[in-house]
């Protein structure tokens, strides 16, 4: 069942706006049943533009999916059907992708299965070893580092949300990095040239 988490910001949640939120949002379970929580967040806003004052923002959560949208319009139910609308055609897209994925892999082992005979373990190795292409960088990532010391390396790590973190060490001039342990720990490494 779909757990529907309900903030409202500058727009009074009265009863009847409340069970709308419900009838509209928690029929989306039916479409991508794994979604365990939905986050709604309804605004707003004091813009010129009056077809874009009510704002409704939603994101669908579920094991490894999550799903965001948001829409504005000039009252709050509008907002509301708007988002809706947005989210069904994400929901068919993701499921789209998704089942695509599945029949392509399907379809392939089908295929590999057809076309070949079984090898020998032997044989296997020696065409592992004949494919064995070097790795290559396919991307490259430019950033700044800010001086901090340790502890405030680990806290921007945790507000990131990262396992770990490349920083400028102002006690030891140096750059390192932490990283969470798998026992729940901090490490540091601390390289220095040989």
């Amino acid at each position: 069942m779909l757990e529907i988490v309900l903030n409202t910001r500058d727009v009074p949640l009265t009863e009847w706006l409340q069970s709308y939120v419900e009838k509209k949002i928690g029929k989306m379970d039916r479409y991508l049943p794994h979604l365990t929580e939905a986050q709604v967040e309804l605004r707003h806003e004091p813009v010129k533009n009056a077809n874009h004052r009510y704002v409704a923002q939603v994101t669908l959560r579920g094991p490894g999916t999550t799903i965001r949208a948001q829409e504005r319009a000039s009252d709050m139910t509008a907002a509301i059907d708007a988002v809706v609308d947005v989210l069904y055609r994400q929901i068919v897209r993701y499921k789209g992708k998704r089942f695509a994925r599945i029949r392509q892999r399907q379809a392939m082992a089908q295929a590999a299965e057809a076309e070949l005979p079984p090898l020998s373990p032997e044989a296997l190795a020696e065409l592992e070893a004949e494919d064995q292409v070097p790795a290559r960088i396919v991307r490259v990532k430019r950033f700044s580092l800010q001086p901090m010391d340790e502890q405030e390396a680990i806290q921007q790590m945790e507000l990131l949300g990262h396992t770990f973190f490349v920083f400028y060490n102002v006690n030891n001039g140096r750059v390192n990095v932490v990283y969470r342990r798998l026992d729940g720990n901090y490490g540091l490494l601390d390289p220095e040239i040989a």
